[in-house]
């Protein structure tokens, strides 16, 4: 993002950014990344009592986990369609989690809040990242830790995001990584083909959803082509099955 950004472009990219996020049903396709979001959660081992905030929360899958161990959780997202179902989610199990709108660039807490604050493959999508990181440092107490998961350029959903660039104008958004730090691996696995996947993402990933919105139908089909030939060439499942592994960046930091 240029140091020459006006705050109405700023503004219009949020309202961009969070019209992508509502689109589709996050929290419907999430459903798929389960397992994946309780592998980053824990491998933090965060003991119950603690304060955790999620920051880009979804509809709240990192949330729940901690919740679950008696961690006191909070989940702040920019969509708010998504922090109704994490609310809804919440209350149907009986948990004590909250969750609220809120924009990761500008957290609506008290500096060293939390114990723990994390984002997965969340707040790396924000147009300003220095911003994001000086927000999850500010709302940390000291000796807390932060911790992010990162998609990379060259894995899986990297190559995916190029694909759309073919077809669609950039979004002035930055390249969604922040920092490098290890390398891990997202377990992407669907009880049906490749194509259905694609129709998954299609339907319900905001990115995607919109993706396909702004194309004419034969270029539509083309991204569909594009997309299934890159989940076929990866694909580690049989024909009848899809298992997909996307790198990401697993960023930890302990606050001095």
């Amino acid at each position: 993002m240029s140091t020459n950004t006006t705050a109405p472009e700023i503004d219009g990219l949020k309202t961009r950014l969070k019209e992508t996020w509502m689109a589709g049903d996050y929290d419907r396709f999430s459903r798929y990344m389960e397992q994946g979001a309780r592998i980053f959660y824990e491998q933090l081992d965060i003991p119950a009592g603690c304060q955790l905030l999620d920051v880009a929360c979804g509809s709240g899958q990192v949330a729940l986990w901690a919740a679950r161990d008696g961690v006191k959780a909070t989940g702040v997202d920019i969509a708010p369609n998504l922090i109704k179902r994490a609310q809804a989610r919440d209350k149907a199990e009986g948990l004590n989690a909250r969750f609220m709108e809120g924009d990761a660039e500008a957290l609506p807490f008290e500096d060293a809040s939390f114990d723990v604050v994390t984002s997965l493959v969340g707040a790396m999508f924000a147009p300003r990242p220095e911003l994001v990181a000086r927000e999850l440092l500010r709302v940390c107490s000291p000796g807390g830790t932060i911790a992010m998961g990162n998609w990379t350029r060259e894995g899986f959903i990297g190559q995916m995001f190029k694909t759309f660039a073919k077809f669609i104008a950039p979004s002035g958004m930055p390249a969604p990584v922040l920092l490098k730090m290890t390398r891990r691996h997202y377990t992407f696995t669907y009880p049906f083909p490749p194509a259905e996947v694609v129709e998954l993402f299609r339907q319900y990933y905001g990115p995607t959803n919109r993706a396909f919105a702004s194309l004419d139908q034969m270029a539509a089909l083309k991204l569909r082509e594009e997309l299934e030939a890159l989940w076929s060439e990866h694909n580690r499942a049989g024909d009848e099955l899809t298992e997909v592994q996307a790198e990401y960046l697993e960023v930890i930091a302990t606050r001095a």
